[in-house]
């Protein structure tokens, strides 16, 4: 089996690495993943005569390992249609995100648009994502249950066009995971998401700062406010028991089948009725 693999995070996260140490006995992998961060990008590409840098990192047994200074979707065209090419992948995985891509934040997940672009082509795709943002995430639960997962899942894939999965996993050890269960996208939404970007919120959230964002504080313009994205996720009150987002926080593993597909067919029925 050949399988296509990228992520969000960048081409040197530990997400990535342990989605490959799960995947190396499945078949031959091929790595395309994002030079530098690129989440919250969705199903953006990279387009128009814009320059793209990319490199072939290394070739090992079993893995070639490229990263594309583009969005994840346009690592999954790039292996799709150059380092491939005629061939085409049997699979494409997506992660693993350091972070959980439950909910409407889905929407915006540069994980998920990965998987999304292999949907597109045809190609059968998983996303899968951990609970936990931080860059030294434990991902020892995943290596572990993943592989049991994967065996289940893709012998009963579903073909039909645009469909693709949405594996989350909580941030727990194995023997604290509750379970698996197969679940719907719930439906939540950010209030309050831009907050002053100073050395009192850092202090807050215990984060460190990226030598990429000390560069950029120290080259704003002294007329320039600094704001960052860390509103309240709100959940909606009539969210059903399954939502992937309220099963995740209760210590399980969520299986959510999304499809490319986004036509309201309830409403077709609905306005064939009224124009």
């Amino acid at each position: 089996m050949r399988i296509l693999v990228t992520n969000d995070d960048g081409f040197g996260f530990g997400g990535l690495d342990a989605l490959i140490n799960v995947l190396r006995p499945m078949g031959d992998i091929t790595v395309v993943a994002p030079k530098k961060a690129q989440s919250g990008m969705s199903m953006a590409v990279t387009m128009g005569y814009k320059p793209i840098a990319v490199h072939h990192i290394k070739n090992l047994p079993g893995e070639d390992w490229w990263y594309l200074d583009g969005t994840p979707a346009s690592c999954i065209k790039y292996g799709i249609d150059n380092v491939l090419y005629p061939l085409r992948p049997d699979l494409v995985v997506s992660g693993v995100n350091h972070g959980n891509n439950a909910a409407t934040a889905a929407v915006y997940s540069g994980t998920i648009g990965a998987a999304m672009e292999g949907a597109i082509n045809g190609i059968p795709a998983i996303a899968v994502s951990l609970d936990d943002f931080r860059p030294e995430a434990d991902f020892s639960a995943v290596k572990a249950m993943l592989p049991g997962i994967l065996e289940k899942l893709l012998p009963v894939f579903n073909k039909r066009f645009g469909s693709f999965y949405n594996i989350n996993f909580p941030a727990l050890p194995e023997s604290e995971i509750k379970g698996i269960r197969v679940s719907r996208m719930g439906i939540a939404h950010w209030e309050r998401e831009y907050l002053p970007y100073n050395s009192e919120f850092l202090a807050s959230r215990k984060h460190t700062p990226s030598q990429d964002d000390v560069n950029y504080v120290a080259a704003k313009q002294p007329d320039e406010d600094l704001v960052v994205m860390a509103g309240d996720f709100v959940g909606d009150p009539d969210n059903p028991q399954d939502a992937d987002h309220l099963l995740l926080r209760q210590g399980y593993i969520t299986i959510t089948p999304h499809n490319l597909n986004n036509t309201d067919t309830a409403e077709i029925e609905r306005l064939c009725g009224i124009i």
